[in-house]
């Protein structure tokens, strides 16, 4: 298959991309996703919102995974499958390959319905489009109380298959292996994790939100970053727009790669002389490269509201960076 599609990138660009969609649902597809794991594929695929109506629940994604609050624009392209129906929505034309991301998030969606058993399992649980009802169903069905404290524990997909009760849930990133977690241990296992929130296993969905967040912000210095040490920066982070970001991220990303090493030093070190120490730099050149970069930045990096501004557009330029990985 890929030799095949490394062929027609060079003979049809356009049909390499078609066998892309395809082969990216047909893995959706084969893991039997929820129909919110649909829609999210759909919106990586297309990068633009995505909805669908099952069962009289309408559900619509934007490319952060949210549920847009603007109304769907008329003329979306739409199909129809009775008791379902699903769109992509733009402004205007229909991108060239709309029509082959649709086919493939309807014949997803007809495939999930036409398979669907009694209400069970992680994806249920986690699907911000279950009901409340078929959310404490599925829950009961994995011996859960709806009370019941838990966690969603974020890594790759292509993490080791023996961890437990797994399922792959599309994002605008990447594919993202999810689990529930009741014992609150951290992951011993090597590559990157996001964990969840904490919250009640009926809120499920909100932890999930908060461990994918969390994947995005881990590196190899932080392997293992845990949203609950965010506080209110979550808030922060769930209303971040890459393709709008504030002006202190701005500034950030007009930084060379030396100069936010110098800048994150000056931000957590505890003196001028220990940042110098850290950065194995003389202490005369940090302080020299404090002036230029609060210069720059319009803000202090060593007062308290200096720090705190550095710490949220730090976090949100990593989240920015995410976006194109």
């Amino acid at each position: 298959m890929q030799r095949l599609a490394g062929n027609l990138r060079t003979i049809d660009p356009e049909a390499s991309e078609s066998l892309r969609i395809v082969s990216y649902f047909d893995v959706l597809i084969s893991r039997g996703v929820s129909v919110d794991a649909l829609l999210r594929g759909a919106v990586v695929m297309a990068n633009a919102v995505a909805g669908a109506t099952v069962r009289g629940r309408v559900i619509r994604r934007d490319p952060e995974g949210r549920s847009p609050q603007e109304a769907t624009p008329d003329g979306s392209p739409r199909i129809d499958g009775g008791e379902w129906s699903a769109w992509i929505e733009r402004d205007g034309a229909p991108a060239p390959l709309d029509d082959v991301i649709l086919e493939r998030l309807a014949l997803g969606i007809a495939l999930s319905e036409s398979r669907r058993r009694a209400p069970g399992g992680i994806d249920a649980v986690i699907d911000a489009g279950t009901g409340e009802a078929e959310r404490v169903t599925a829950l009961a069905r994995l011996r859960i109380e709806p009370g019941t404290p838990i966690r969603v524990v974020a890594t790759s997909a292509d993490a080791s298959e023996a961890l437990a009760d797994t399922i792959i849930v599309p994002t605008r990133r990447a594919l993202v292996r999810v689990r529930l977690d009741r014992e609150f241990v951290t992951p011993a296992a090597p590559g990157l994790w996001g964990l969840g929130t904490v919250v009640r296993a009926d809120h499920a969905p909100e932890s999930l939100d908060a461990a994918l967040i969390a994947l995005r912000l881990a590196d190899e210095r932080d392997r293992i970053v845990d949203a609950a040490e965010f506080g209110s920066l979550l808030l922060l982070a769930r209303a971040f727009d890459p393709d709008h970001p504030p002006a202190d991220v701005v500034a950030l990303a007009a930084l060379d790669e030396r100069s936010q090493l110098v800048l994150r030093a000056l931000a957590e070190a505890e003196s001028m002389r220990s940042a110098s120490a850290a950065l194995g730099m003389h202490h005369s050149s940090v302080q020299a490269r404090h002036e230029a970069l609060t210069q720059a930045l319009g803000y202090d990096p060593r007062t308290p509201l200096g720090r705190a501004r550095y710490t949220a557009a730090a976090m949100l330029f990593r989240l920015a960076g995410s976006s194109e990985r």
